[in-house]
């Protein structure tokens, strides 16, 4: 059979929704043309979402704490216990950053931190419910399996049990922070203190078991193959078909390439940030094409840039995320792109869709009344 003849025949399976194996995404990656895997992206995310809308989200992501002992080499955030730029956010501050967040439009709190060593259970659920008695209506998107996995070992309990008591506690859904790769070849070069990744999915099926909405992410471009990059892919389908009846499990994916500056993982490995936005393109094309059980896909425009986004929207990508009204892990490694609220509605529009404000679910929120317009700083952040 000719090369034409396989890419074909894999891009047909891929249009009904047949499952591709890791080998057969590794040849559709590496031999198809981007116009080819767009098409099949874009079709198969009008088959989840047949309509022209694009969602987005308004939300802050803050950090209860930057210590970490699990030492990443891609992180420039977190820093060691005792260090002198150490801190745990107090309740003070949360207050004025939640307020702040509302005053924006938004209702949620994407909330994570580093694997603070003296931080357990207790911490955890006071903090949360703490934060849900001054503020009823705020939505906790927090931790990531990681930190699950963390408090767990320190706790000497089990998944299913941490999560039960920080969903009873307040929290509403899980991130899914720390997928990197979910390959361990990957991951003890990069993240050798973080969770395995076996152990990542293992929270995530727990999470899925206790009836949290989790997302999937990817962070690629650095020292991983395409080979394990589409392996990622099919861990995650499988997890997220065993999920129980009636449960989200992941509803949305979310990949996003390796950001550099000034990185431990680029001096010591050499790793470099070579992802083009042809590549990023392709990428989100085969989130659908390999995750054709997952509904939402979104495009990241923090690390690509609203142009490279943009283009993600005709390529499979059906989201456009949140315009962060902060973010700092990210941003800490490069990434210099920010959005308003009136700019991310018009960078939906100039590629041709409808704006809709969403919530953590993926439901349809009216625009607050009111809102205020978050003002940026020109200088370092910008959106093109």
């Amino acid at each position: 059979m000719s090369e034409k003849s396989t890419i074909e025949g894999l891009l047909g399976r891929a249009l009904n929704r047949d499952y591709l194996s890791i080998e057969e995404g590794v040849f559709l990656f590496e031999n198809a043309s981007t116009s080819d895997l767009m098409y099949v992206g874009n079709a198969l995310r009008q088959y989840h979402v047949p309509n022209n809308t694009v969602t987005w989200i308004i939300d802050r992501n803050s950090n209860t704490t930057n210590v970490c002992i699990a030492n990443c080499k891609f992180c420039n955030f977190y820093r060691r216990p005792g260090h002198e730029e150490a801190y745990i956010t107090t309740i003070d501050q949360y207050k004025k950053k939640i307020e702040e967040t509302f005053e924006y439009g938004g209702e949620q709190l994407l909330l994570q931190g580093g694997h603070h060593p003296d931080l357990g259970l207790d911490y955890y659920v006071g903090l949360f419910k703490e934060l849900k008695s001054l503020y009823p209506n705020l939505k906790l998107h927090a931790l990531g399996p990681p930190e699950i996995a963390h408090i767990t070992k320190l706790e000497q309990s089990t998944h299913q049990d941490v999560l039960q008591a920080l969903s009873d506690a307040g929290l509403d859904s899980l991130p899914g922070a720390g997928a990197e790769i979910l390959n361990d070849r990957v991951r003890r070069l990069i993240s050798k203190g973080k969770c395995g990744g076996q152990e990542w999915l293992d929270v995530m099926e727990a999470a899925h078991r206790v009836g949290l909405t989790t997302s999937a992410t990817m962070m690629f471009g650095h020292i991983e193959t395409n080979q394990e990059r589409m392996e990622h892919f099919v861990r995650l389908r499988e997890v997220h078909d065993r999920r129980p009846d009636g449960a989200n499990g992941f509803l949305a994916f979310i990949p996003w390439p390796f950001m550099d500056e000034d990185t431990i993982l680029k001096k010591i490995k050499r790793a470099r940030n070579t992802c083009t936005g042809d590549e990023y393109v392709r990428m989100i094309a085969m989130g659908r094409i390999m995750l054709p059980n997952v509904t939402n896909i979104q495009a990241s425009w923090l690390t690509v840039g609203k142009k490279v986004a943009q283009v993600c929207l005709h390529a499979g990508a059906n989201d456009f995320g949140s315009i962060m009204i902060e973010e700092n892990v990210v941003s800490a490694a490069g990434a210099a792109f920010r959005f308003t609220a009136d700019g991310i509605q018009e960078a939906i529009r100039e590629a041709g869709y409808t704006p809709q404000l969403r919530n953590q679910e993926y439901e349809y929120r009216d625009l607050p009344a009111n809102m205020k317009q978050q003002e940026l700083d020109h200088s370092t952040m910008i959106v093109d």
